[in-house]
C-alpha cells in the first residue's frame, strides 16, 4: 500500500518536519498491510488450511521490522503519534511473530487464536490517529466506500460530542463492561441503528469490537461490544448476560437516540449462540437476530415464546467448513426456526470455517436497515 506525499496531510494542527513525515509515510504500509494480512488469517482459519493461508498472507511483518527504528527518535511535540504507532507496530508484529510459531511447529491451534489477538489491539492503538493521519482513516473504512464523497466529508469534519470509542468498565481481564462506538458524525436529529455484537467463547468485547467497527463507522450504525459476565456466555444455568445486556442498553439509550426498530442482536459462536438464548425471551428488547457460526438445540424452538418468534427476523451465517458447529446444525435450525413462524435468512458460505467473516457486516446492515438478506 504506497503513500503519496500529496495525498498525507495531518490534520493534528501542528507542523510535522519533513523528517517526522517521511518516518510516518515510510511506518503506515507495512503497518496496515500487515494488520490486513492478520486479518486475512483471521478470516480463513481453518486448520488444515494453515501453512496455505500463511503462504497467501505474505510477509509484511518483514517490511515493517526494517521501518520499525524510524519510530525512534522524534520531537518531544509528537509523542503521542509516536506511541500510538508504535504501539500498533509492536502488536501487529506479535500477532505475526506468534503465526509464524505455530507455522514453524512450536504450537498449535491454540497458539494461533492467541497470536490474532494481537490484531485487535493494533487497531485499539492505531485509531485515534485516524483524525490526524488521512491513511488511518482510509483503513478503518469499508474498502468499498473509500471513494464515497459523502462518507469522506462527513469523517473529514470535526468529531462530535459524545462520538468515538469508549469502554466502559471493559479493560483485559475484566468481566461484565463493554466497548462502544458511536460515529463520529453522529447528531441526534434522527434515529441510529444499533448493533450489539457478542464475543466468542472465552473472548471479550473489547477485542470483538474491531470485527465490526469499519462497518459501523462507514455505514452509520451504533456498535456495542459487551463482554461476558463468566468465561463465556450464559449457555447453560442463571442467566446473568441478559440482565447485563439490558443495562447496558439502558445505558447506551440513554445518551445516544436509538432506532428501536432496528436493534440488532448478534455474535460469533457462543456469543451466537447466546443471541438465540437471550434473543428468543418474550422479553427480549431485540428488533433483529444474526448469529454466526453459533449452535442451536432444538428444545429452544419449542420453550421460546411464540409471540416472540412469529414474524422475527433472524439472519443465521454459517460456513460450511464449521469444525466446531457442523453446518447440518445450522440448516436444520433454519427449519426449525421457520416452521416455529420466525422470518428467516440464511447464508451459508463455502469457504468459512469456524470463523467470523466481516465480509457479511455489509450485508447484515443492510438487512437490519430493511433491505433484503442476498442468497
Amino acid at each position: 500500500m504506497a503513500i503519496d506525499r500529496p495525498a498525507f496531510s495531518p490534520a493534528c494542527g501542528v507542523e510535522m518536519s519533513e523528517a517526522v513525515v517521511d518516518d510516518i509515510v515510510a511506518v503506515l504500509p507495512p503497518l496496515l498491510q500487515t494488520l490486513e494480512s492478520l486479518s486475512f488469517v483471521a478470516r480463513n482459519l481453518n486448520p488444515p488450511d494453515f501453512d496455505r493461508v500463511m503462504q497467501i498472507a505474505g510477509e509484511p511483518d518483514e517490511a515493517l521490522q526494517v521501518v520499525r527504528p524510524r519510530l525512534g527518535d522524534w520531537p518531544e511535540k509528537f509523542s503521542g503519534i509516536k506511541s500510538a504507532l508504535e504501539a500498533a507496530v509492536d502488536a501487529a508484529l506479535a500477532g505475526y511473530a506468534g503465526l509464524r510459531a505455530v507455522q514453524n511447529g512450536q504450537g498449535d491451534l491454540v497458539g494461533v487464536f492467541r497470536a490474532l489477538r494481537h490484531a485487535p489491539r493494533a487497531q485499539e492503538a492505531l485509531y485515534p490517529l485516524a483524525a490526524q493521519l488521512p491513511p488511518v482513516s482510509s483503513f478503518f473504512i469499508a474498502p468499498e466506500l473509500r471513494e464515497d464523497s459523502d462518507l469522506l466529508a462527513k469523517l473529514a469534519g470535526p468529531a462530535n460530542d459524545n462520538t468515538g470509542v469508549f469502554h466502559e468498565q471493559n479493560e483485559p481481564g475484566s468481566r461484565g463492561g463493554f466497548s462502544l462506538y458511536v460515529p463520529e458524525y453522529y447528531r441526534p436529529d434522527h434515529s441510529w441503528p444499533l448493533v450489539m455484537a457478542l464475543h466468542g467463547g472465552s473472548g471479550n468485547g473489547r477485542g470483538f469490537l474491531w470485527s465490526w467497527l469499519r462497518d459501523a463507522r462507514s455505514r452509520g450504525a451504533i456498535l456495542v461490544a459487551p463482554t461476558a459476565t463468566g468465561s463465556t456466555w450464559a449457555l447453560m444455568g442463571n442467566d446473568t448476560d441478559t440482565p447485563n445486556l439490558n443495562r447496558i442498553l439502558d445505558y447506551v439509550q440513554s445518551r445516544w437516540r436509538i432506532d428501536n426498530r432496528r436493534m440488532l442482536l448478534t455474535g460469533m459462536s457462543d456469543g451466537g449462540t447466546f443471541s438465540y438464548v437471550s434473543g428468543l425471551e418474550a422479553a427480549s428488547r431485540f428488533t433483529h437476530l444474526a448469529p454466526v457460526a453459533a449452535t442451536f438445540h432444538p428444545l429452544m424452538a419449542e420453550m421460546a415464546d411464540a409471540d416472540r418468534l412469529r414474524g422475527l427476523p433472524i439472519l443465521i451465517v454459517h460456513g460450511r467448513l464449521d469444525w466446531m458447529f457442523p453446518v447440518q446444525t445450522a440448516r436444520q435450525t433454519q427449519q426449525l426456526l421457520a416452521a416455529a413462524g420466525a422470518d428467516v435468512a440464511y447464508r451459508e458460505l463455502d469457504d468459512l470455517s469456524h470463523c467470523y467473516p466481516r465480509e457479511m457486516n455489509a450485508e447484515i446492515l443492510r438487512w437490519l436497515k430493511g433491505g433484503s438478506a442476498n442468497g
